[in-house]
């Protein structure tokens, strides 16, 4: 698959990090209502947070979801990191898979159905939904770190892929001093 030139490289990073801190302030934001509506005495109080839970979760947490998930994907594989190549990138993919399906299957069906209850003035505090941004918050909260810190190394095929690459960068370049076949290099 063809590269993307430096500009486009750079403009999808900005992207991904912009969705991706914002997938971590709205996962943040969700905690704090959760907690507020898991805590108080008051019932409209509760209804207000989980109300609140709705209007982020209808569409803001699938549309930071999806932005997130697609760039990181379309970096990993239009760039030199790869989606096999690094260990780092392995790890930010599949927790970043199963919290997009989270999302989608559970926390989203979760906070409409709270805040259905909430309208109906039935709403009782629900301790999935406070458990849920805690371990996505935990989540991308490590996501970030070993995005920054780029742990682990390249994995057995990002080893070969770069040992291949530096073996015809070589070739190329005794070629082109005409060292080949001299006995040189």
């Amino acid at each position: 698959m063809q590269q993307l030139s430096q500009p486009a490289r750079r403009a999808l990073l900005v992207l991904h990090v912009a969705v991706s801190v914002g997938w971590l302030g709205l996962t943040v934001g969700l905690l704090a209502l959760s907690i507020t509506g898991y805590t108080t005495g008051s019932p409209e109080m509760a209804g207000v947070a989980y109300r609140a839970m709705k209007i982020f979760g209808d569409w803001l947490v699938l549309l930071l979801a999806l932005a997130s998930l697609v760039s990181g994907l379309v970096l990993s594989l239009r760039t030199s990191w790869g989606l096999a190549r690094s260990h780092w990138v392995h790890a930010k993919f599949w927790p970043t898979l199963v919290t997009v399906l989270l999302s989608v299957f559970s926390l989203r069906p979760g906070i409409n159905r709270l805040a259905d209850e909430a309208a109906a003035g039935t709403s009782r505090p629900d301790l999935g939904l406070l458990v849920a941004p805690a371990v996505a918050t935990a989540t991308y909260l490590f996501s970030t770190a070993i995005s920054v810190l780029k742990p682990w190394g390249p994995t057995k095929r990002g080893s070969r892929l770069r040992e291949a690459q530096s073996a015809a960068a070589r070739a190329g370049r005794s070629r082109r001093s005409g060292t080949e076949g001299a006995g040189i290099g």
